[in-house]
This record gives C-alpha cells, sequence and structure tokens, in this order.
C-alpha cells in the first residue's frame, strides 16, 4: 500500500514538474516571439523614416525652398521669393534694359565681411542678368539694403552662399522681376565659384538675388536651371575657410541649410 502511495505522489511531483516546464517554455517562447516582433517594428521604423528622409531630400532638391530662392536657395540652389508677382512668361515692373552689360565681359571685386572676391560677369552670354546686376550694384543696392547674405548650404553637392534680398531674409520686393533665363548649363552642374541668379518657381521670377557656389555644386534640371552671369576669379579658398567652414544655423530648410553662422554682408562692390 505505502509502495502505491509513494508511486502516485512520485506521478504527481512529476507532472507537475513537467506542467511548470511546459509553463516556463511557453513564457521563454512568448518572450522570443515578443522581442522577434519589436525587432521588426523597429527595423520597419528605420526604413520609414529612412524612406521619409529621402524623400523629404529629393522633394526640398526637386520642388521645395530647397531651391535657390531670390533665394538662391536654390533647389537647392536659390530659392527665391520676389515680392513682385511674376507673370508667366512676362517682365514685371521697372526691369534695367539689357544694354547695360554691352555684350562684354565685366570685372570687379565683391567684398564679403574682410573677404575680397575677384569677380568676372559675362555680358555676351546674360546680358540682361548682368546688366541687372549691374545696375543694382551701381546703384550700392548691394552694399545698402541688400547687402545681408541670409542663406549658406553645405550640403555634400550643393554648397553655395546666398545674397540681395531687400529684407535681409531672402524676401522683399525691389520693385521687379524677368526672365528669361540665361546661360543655364544643360547638366545641372554649377562649378565652384559660379554667380547666378536666384528665383522662385518660375522663370520670370528672377530679381535682385543671387548666389555665388563655393564647390561645384549639382542642382536640378528639371526646374529649369539658374541663370549664370558671372564667376569668382579670385578669394575663394579665403571666403571658404573663414566663413564657409564656419558652419550652417539650422532651418526649418534642415541642418545644412539656413544663415551663415558667421554673419555676412556685401561691404564692397565694384563693377567696370
Amino acid at each position: 500500500m505505502a509502495a502505491s502511495k509513494n508511486a502516485e505522489r512520485d506521478a504527481r511531483e512529476a507532472r507537475e514538474r513537467l506542467r511548470r516546464y511546459n509553463a516556463r517554455q511557453s513564457v521563454h517562447s512568448l518572450q522570443v516571439s515578443r522581442r522577434r516582433r519589436d525587432n521588426v517594428v523597429a527595423i520597419v521604423g528605420v526604413v520609414v523614416i529612412a524612406a521619409l528622409a529621402t524623400l523629404t531630400q529629393v522633394f526640398y532638391f526637386t520642388a521645395g525652398p530647397g531651391m535657390p530662392a531670390p533665394s538662391a536657395s536654390a533647389s537647392p540652389a536659390a530659392s527665391a521669393s520676389p515680392s513682385a508677382s511674376p507673370a508667366a512668361g512676362k517682365n514685371v515692373g521697372d526691369v534695367p534694359a539689357k544694354t547695360i552689360a554691352e555684350d562684354r565681359t565685366w570685372t570687379g571685386d565683391i567684398s564679403l565681411n574682410d573677404v575680397k572676391l575677384g569677380i568676372s560677369l559675362d555680358g555676351a552670354k546674360a546680358p540682361q542678368a548682368t546688366s541687372v546686376f549691374i545696375d543694382l550694384a551701381k546703384k550700392s543696392f548691394y552694399t545698402t539694403t541688400g547687402a545681408t547674405c541670409h542663406r549658406l548650404t553645405n550640403g555634400d553637392s550643393f554648397k553655395l552662399i546666398q545674397c540681395g534680398s531687400v529684407d535681409g531674409k531672402g524676401a522683399g520686393d525691389v520693385g521687379f522681376s524677368f526672365g528669361p533665363l540665361e546661360n543655364v548649363p544643360a547638366d545641372g552642374v554649377y562649378p565652384a565659384g559660379t554667380i547666378a541668379m536666384a528665383r522662385g518657381d518660375s522663370a520670370y521670377s528672377q530679381s535682385s538675388q543671387f548666389f555665388i557656389t563655393y564647390a561645384d555644386t549639382n542642382l536640378p534640371t528639371t526646374t529649369g536651371g539658374y541663370t549664370i552671369f558671372g564667376k569668382v576669379t579670385s578669394g575663394l579658398p579665403d571666403f571658404v575657410s573663414r566663413i564657409a567652414d564656419a558652419g550652417v544655423t539650422p532651418s526649418a530648410s534642415g541642418p545644412s541649410d539656413g544663415a551663415p553662422v558667421v554673419p555676412t554682408k556685401i561691404t564692397q562692390l565694384t563693377v567696370q
């Protein structure tokens, strides 16, 4: 009788041990399943975030404010927001005559803070943009009202500084906007030292804002491009080391597009 009771007790204990073992295995399996699920969710989250970041950059450089602006916020280059409302295919306001450029090369200097840049303007390939720049320069616009360089970018393939807005922040009304686009690179490459007009969505939204690339810059060709009207002939390395290398103040446009950390103004401009 005692042996039978001992056998029953041993059987009960064995069953209990098996029950506890199975329970632990179930908990372990559940934990493994949850960890796998959490890992999948985390991976999906990373992929989604990366995709959104990529889409944001694509939008920024093709249709967003990343376009230079009159602002050379430009599509990544210069996006501009001239106050005059440009009509499709039409100049607005009192646009300086394109004959001012005299169909010739102009030379001079532009100083950003105390960094002097030698410049050359192409009145033959971009007569209208060159004429506008020369006219505003002779009226001292770029060393007074439009002196502030409000935008600096330092993306991997998008490096420029943009200046010439009326309010010093990328907006304002100089009283006119003009087109068409001139001397636009078909491949979207703007070599280091390029001087180009910033604009908004329309080819006739060019105004007073311009940008200078301080390294080779690629801008989308799908937006129409930007008018190249000149180039920097000297002083660019000095600009890079003393202004560009100090960095960008992050803005709503992103960490690589905003006001220069070193406040920058046009302190002197001569053309002849």
